[in-house]
């Protein structure tokens, strides 16, 4: 699943083609919102909350979507269209009055509510570590207050929204800590820091995308995820991984290096 960083790129990709300018052509082609037409609107700005993306308009409107485990976004330029066959997965078609058009494909949420009703549906979200407001101090006071283990916590968008599978295992990683220690027990303000301060790298600096140990090469760019049954890149130990997550309703993957990572055995 995309996590808050791939969200982040994504809008400022979408910003050149889309912000400030009259749509020629909006179709939702979701059952929801089947006859809802957004041409002649002007798209105000994307923003995004943790991996949740969202389209403002000058009418008041939020298009509200989510990439999960199947969704895309791609743009054609002005004059192209989409190869035939992409047709069928067209949820969202936005396009610019002789422009380029954005293509939401397979997306498995589209909303499209006032923006205040947008606000309050993603109320329950914690603080997203890519916002210039983030606020820490929240962040680092929700895992705290959190006894479940420190992988379930970062997992969990209330505590802090935009970490995902791979985020969540890796900060476990460079932090030194144990899957299954509770959360309670960590430096939660250090841990917060380093999940900004990396989320934010991945984010903003090209290249960088979800490359955790700095080295770009295939196999190498992860320090755990993805990486069982092979040595740690740190200490030779084998990697490990269990099939779940306890407590996250999606049943993730954990990865850790048990030499690397010492804490308590899985629950």
């Amino acid at each position: 699943m995309p996590e808050g960083d791939t969200v982040f790129a994504l809008a400022r990709r979408l910003r050149p083609a889309l912000d400030g300018q009259r749509l020629a052509v909006g179709r939702l082609n979701v059952p929801a919102h089947a006859t809802a037409d957004l041409s002649g609107r002007t798209v105000l700005g994307h923003r995004t909350i943790g991996k949740h993306l969202l389209t403002d308009f000058d009418d008041g409107l939020t298009l509200h979507t989510h990439l999960k485990m199947t969704g895309s976004w791609t743009v054609t330029r002005p004059g192209r269209r989409l190869p035939r066959r992409l047709a069928p997965d067209v949820r969202v078609e936005l396009g610019v009055v002789d422009g380029p058009t954005a293509y939401g494909i397979t997306l498995p949420l589209v909303q499209l509510m006032t923006t205040p009703d947008a606000a309050r549906a993603l109320a329950y979200l914690g603080p997203d570590p890519l916002h210039d407001d983030f606020d820490a101090a929240l962040a680092a006071a929700n895992v705290r207050a959190d006894p479940r283990p420190v992988i379930a916590v970062l997992l969990d968008q209330r505590v802090m929204a935009g970490p995902g599978n791979l985020w969540a295992n890796e900060l476990c990683f460079l932090r030194g800590l144990g899957p299954w220690v509770p959360a309670s027990e960590v430096d939660a303000d250090r841990l917060v820091a380093l999940t900004r301060r990396t989320m934010r790298h991945s984010a903003t600096v090209p290249g960088a995308m979800q490359v955790t140990t700095g080295d770009t090469r295939p196999g190498r760019q992860h320090w755990v995820a993805g990486r069982a049954g092979k040595p740690c890149l740190r200490c030779g130990t084998t990697i490990r991984v269990v099939a779940e997550v306890p407590g996250d309703p999606e049943r993730r993957r954990t990865w850790w290096c048990p030499h690397c990572q010492p804490g308590p055995d899985r629950p």
